[in-house]
C-alpha cells in the first residue's frame, strides 16, 4: 500500500554496553543490511525477552520472513548471528573464501571473546592486585595478537572481516579507560595500536553504540566501585580531571 512503512527484516535486540551486540551491529552495517534496534534492560528483563532468549542474553536477531511479517524467527549468540548473515545475505562477505583461512579467523574471534572475559575482571577490579593481574593478562594477549597482524590496515590486510568486528568493541572500552588513566596495555604492541586507530574511524564501528556510550560505561564503573576510577583520581595532572567531559572527543 502506498505510503505504508515496511519494517526492516531484521531487528537486533540490544543492550547499550554489550560488546557482543556491537559485533552483530557492525556486521549488519558492513554488509549494508537495513535493521532496527530494540534495547532491553538486562537488570529488569521484560517478559517478551525472557520468552525469546533461551540464555537470557543479548544479542538476539529477530528475522522476519516475507510471508509472515507479524512473526519472526530468533537467532541468538553473536557468532551464530554473524555466521547466519554471511550465509543468508549475498553481496559483501566478511569471511575469507579459503576454508583454512576462514577457520583461522573464527579462531581469533574466539580469542577476542577470551579477551572480553579478562576485560570484565579488569574493569570491575576493586583492588590494585586484581587490576594489575588482569592488566598483565590483557597485555600478554594483545602481544599474541600483535604477532598475527599483517601489514594492515585491518586484521588480515585490506579487507574488513568479522575479526575486526569482534575486536572493535574491545578497543572501544579503552577509549573510555584512556580518559581515566594510562593502562599501558598496548605499550608493546604498535601494530595493535595502529589497528585500533583505524577501527575507531570506521563508520560501522562508530554507529554500533548510542552517543552516550562513554557516560554509560563510566556510570557502570562507578556502580562497581572500580579501581580504574581510583587511578583517575591519582593520575598525573595531564590526565583529564573530569572524565565525563573528556569523553566528548570520542563521540
Amino acid at each position: 500500500m502506498m505510503g505504508e512503512t515496511v519494517a526492516p527484516r531484521y531487528t537486533l535486540v540490544s543492550h547499550a554496553l554489550c560488546p557482543y551486540v556491537q559485533r552483530a551491529a557492525i556486521a549488519l552495517s558492513e554488509k549494508h543490511i537495513a535493521f532496527e534496534r530494540r534495547y532491553v534492560d538486562l537488570a529488569d528483563k521484560p517478559a517478551w525477552f525472557k520468552a525469546m532468549s533461551p540464555l537470557g542474553k543479548v544479542p538476539l536477531l529477530l528475522v522476519r520472513s516475507d510471508d509472515a511479517a507479524d512473526s519472526a524467527s530468533v537467532v541468538f549468540e553473536s557468532a551464530v548471528i554473524c555466521e547466519y548473515l554471511e550465509d543468508a545475505e549475498t553481496g559483501r562477505t566478511l569471511h575469507p573464501a579459503d576454508p583454512l583461512e576462514r577457520a583461522r579467523h573464527r579462531s581469533w574471534i574466539e580469542f577476542a571473546s577470551s579477551i572480553l572475559a579478562d576485560l570484565w575482571h579488569f574493569e570491575t577490579a576493586v583492588d590494585a592486585q586484581t587490576y594489575e593481574t588482569k592488566r598483565r593478562a590483557l597485555a600478554d594477549k594483545f602481544a599474541r595478537v600483535e604477532g598475527e597482524l599483517s601489514g594492515g590496515p585491518f586484521f588480515s590486510g585490506r579487507a574488513f572481516s568479522l575479526v575486526d568486528a569482534a575486536f572493535a568493541p574491545i578497543f572501544r572500552y579503552f577509549d573510555v579507560f584512556d580518559t581515566l588513566t594510562d593502562t599501558r596495555v598496548f605499550e608493546q604492541t604498535p601494530k595493535v595500536r595502529a589497528w585500533r586507530r583505524v577501527l575507531a574511524e570506521r563508520p560501522s564501528v562508530q554507529g554500533a553504540v548510542m552517543p552516550d556510550y562513554g557516560s554509560r560505561l563510566l556510570a557502570f564503573l562507578k556502580a562497581h566501585d572500580a579501581h580504574l576510577l581510583e587511578l583517575s583520581e591519582t593520575a598525573a595532572p595531564s590526565t583529564p580531571a573530569e572524565p565525563a567531559a573528556a569523553l566528548a572527543r570520542y563521540r
